[in-house]
């Protein structure tokens, strides 16, 4: 059955690889901005629709808001690529925010950067994957009800991409990746052309946007906007929390990278922007992405649309690798330093962090289940956690360039200075205008994540002084008393007996009988085998097998009070295993209740004695 599943295994996710090739599984330029740049990529496909959407309901007059809003945004995704480029060079070991808040401000700031930061990998994926079936929904109609079911076939085919290793994610990225940048701006290429042409389609007011205002054009309402537009820089992270993925100089490619994936992203976002305004789009159609409308108008229902909404619907499908790809990376840093479990630490067949990439893909499935794959449910969780990290990350590193003083420290500081203010005013605009819209939620979860950090690496300080050998003293018992539980008589007890006599001159059968006449033909069969091991009878008038053996080991331990150092007790567990593996299900398996019952024993020892059934 293991040599099955094994088998699975290797087609599946691949060859195990040695811990040796790791330096060559790293990646360059070309496929790193594929790899870490999907996420930040994808959500030009829906920020300008989320900025649009909020302006709407105020009418024609406030959609002229939305080219400003995005001058905005671009500028403060401008500042954050600036401030990234210094915290790579600086920390080029990974980590990102996490590490650079820790490391800087202390614990608790560097805590709840990592909590952010998670939370926020886990909502990219459940957004970016919501989102590319929406836009396969609105191409194939009929696919809507089945959006949820769809969206875990992807989330699995992604984690699964990713299982496989770095390099092979990115060979399977680099095609959408680079495709969906081609064909945006082809639909940014050809609307240039025909609005200077003049034969630009124009949607016009009464079909763009509501004739009557539905609410007042305010401040907020301007903000709210602002806010939803900002999911254009999630993602903008990742290439600082992964460096260690890139090749020799590492830092110096992933500055570059970074740089390239901060100019294309201001291209694309500002030019959909643009175009939508120019084209009079001011909410788009029920059932219909705004790409999809400003496709069909501008490309026409030919081939180049269908590449376009081909390639949309794939990048927003593979954004979610970005977070597979710094989730785990976080994770395996928060482990190292004892706030998560260690198994996230540690590399799987593949040199990836396995755990990782799995609990990312449950979590994010579970989310967009919980939402029934609503894009536009999910939005307004979205981003706040980035923007929190953003900004303490940028407190740190202003909080380095004061302390170390090095070349150049004054443009540094200003940078981070002013990257740290402006990402910490984004970030209480989405506190307040998104709160009840559910970022309640995230303000709620972030703390929940940061205790549950705080327990972990309570667990590992108190599991680390428990097993410490500082003013340890060796204690040898006396007496070492083997209990071997049986059911009957045959060759796995023999071979159980045949141990327990080979460690102890203190061996005993004991035998559960439920009924008294069991007991003494159980007796009389002892006595004839004579194997020279007295045989304990324990009476069970309620059938209870791990009840009665409790209580006579509980007997052995007041035997043994009168030892100057105590005993030793350890249960000899036969246990026959059979050649298939259904055919354990046909027996009762009570050796691993006994496991179970003894594993919170102290001072218990259980040894298993397998018998192969050959």
């Amino acid at each position: 059955m293991l040599s099955f599943w094994r088998n699975i295994k290797r087609v599946l996710v691949g060859r195990p690889l040695e811990t040796d090739v790791l330096h060559g599984e790293r990646i360059g330029r070309l496929p790193a901005l594929a790899v870490f740049s999907s996420d930040a990529l994808s959500s030009v496909a829906y920020a300008t629709e989320q900025i649009l959407i909020v302006l709407a309901p105020a009418g024609a007059a406030a959609l002229m808001f939305s080219t400003p809003i995005a001058i905005a945004i671009t500028g403060l995704l401008l500042l954050v690529v600036l401030s990234y480029r210094q915290v790579i060079p600086a920390y080029p070991g990974g980590g990102g925010s996490y590490t650079v808040a820790h490391s800087n401000l202390g614990t608790w700031p560097g805590l709840v950067a990592g909590a952010s930061l998670l939370v926020d990998y886990v909502l990219t994926v459940a957004v970016s994957v919501a989102a590319g079936v929406a836009a396969v929904t609105s191409a194939v109609p009929s696919l809507y009800q089945h959006r949820v079911l769809l969206a875990g076939l992807c989330i699995a085919l992604i984690a699964l991409a990713n299982m496989r290793g770095v390099r092979e994610s990115a060979a399977v990225l680099a095609v959408p990746t680079y495709g969906f940048i081609l064909s945006m701006l082809s639909l940014l290429g050809v609307g240039a052309y025909r609005w200077y042409a003049g034969t630009l389609l124009h949607v016009g007011a009464s079909a763009g946007a509501v004739a009557a205002p539905a609410s007042a054009l305010t401040a907020f309402l301007v903000l709210r906007a602002f806010s939803s537009g900002c999911t254009a820089m999630t993602g903008v992270e990742a290439i600082a929390n992964g460096v260690p993925a890139f090749k020799d100089p590492a830092p110096k490619n992933a500055v570059a990278t970074l740089t390239t994936l901060g100019l294309t992203l201001a291209v694309l976002f500002l030019g959909t922007t643009a175009l939508a305004h120019v084209m009079g789009i001011g909410h788009p159609t029920p059932g219909q992405t705004l790409l999809s409308e400003m496709g069909s108008m501008v490309l026409g229902h030919g081939l180049l649309y269908y590449v376009l909404q081909t390639f949309t619907a794939v990048i927003l499908l593979l954004a979610a690798n970005t977070s597979f790809a710094g989730f785990p990376s976080l994770a395996s840093v928060l482990a190292e330093d004892r706030f998560l479990p260690r198994q996230l630490a540690h590399r799987g067949d593949r040199l990836v962090y396995s755990n990782g990439i799995a609990i990312l893909a449950l979590l994010a499935f579970a989310l967009i289940a919980l939402f029934g794959g609503d894009t536009n449910a999910l939005i307004p969780l979205y981003a706040i956690g980035v923007f929190l990290s953003f900004t303490l990350s940028q407190l740190g590193m202003v909080r380095r360039w004061l302390r170390t003083r090095g070349p150049r420290w004054r443009t540094g500081l200003a940078i981070n200075g002013v990257g740290a203010l402006a990402t910490g005013v984004v970030t209480l605009i989405f506190a307040a205008s998104k709160f009840t819209e559910g970022a309640w939620i995230v303000i709620l979860v972030i703390p929940m994540l940061i205790l549950f950090f705080r327990t972990v690496n309570t667990h590992y300080r108190e599991f680390g002084r428990a097993v410490s050998m500082e003013n340890w003293q060796a204690v040898w018992p006396l007496r070492h008393t083997v209990i071997v539980p049986i059911s009957g008589i045959h060759r796995g007890v023999a071979s159980a007996l045949t141990y327990a006599l080979s460690i102890s001159d203190d061996v005993r059968a004991v035998y559960i009988a439920e009924h008294d006449h069991d007991g003494d033909e159980m007796l009389t069969r002892w006595d004839q085998w004579d194997v020279g091991v007295p045989l304990v009878i324990l009476k069970s008038p309620y059938r209870s097998v791990i009840a009665p053996l409790l209580q006579y080991i509980d007997q052995v331990d007041e035997e043994a009070k009168d030892e100057a150092h105590g005993a030793l007790v350890t249960v000899v567990l036969p246990e026959i295993v059979p050649k298939k593996w259904w055919h354990a299900l046909l027996h009762n398996n009570t050796a691993l209740l006994i496991k179970g019952a003894l594993l919170f024993r102290k001072g218990k020892i259980v040894v298993s004695v397998p018998y192969h059934l050959d």
